[in-house]
């Protein structure tokens, strides 16, 4: 992965995101296809898990990070279980 922000990369597929809502309800009031519909609807969930999962590397790769500075390995690694729990459920 590259070396920029990682906060740039999710905002920009959080706005992706967002313009694929818009389209979604534009085609429900269009009358849209329910079938073209349903396939938008699952490439949205498939990119918000996307998301889910570039908050969850960068937050447990903190965690780690600051686990090795400051020596509290098993309060961070609850922290990382914990987060990825919220993120499959």
């Amino acid at each position: 992965m590259s070396e920029e922000d990682p906060r740039k990369s999710i905002i920009m597929r959080l706005r992706r995101i967002e313009g694929q809502v818009r389209g979604v309800q534009r085609m429900i009031e269009e009358g849209s296809d329910c079938g073209e519909v349903l396939n938008q609807v699952a490439a949205i969930r498939s990119a918000v898990n996307q998301v889910g999962l570039l908050v969850f590397e960068n937050h447990a790769q903190d965690c780690l990070r600051s686990a090795s500075q400051n020596g509290s390995d098993e309060a961070n690694l609850k922290e990382i279980v914990t987060m990825m729990g919220r993120l499959i459920r």
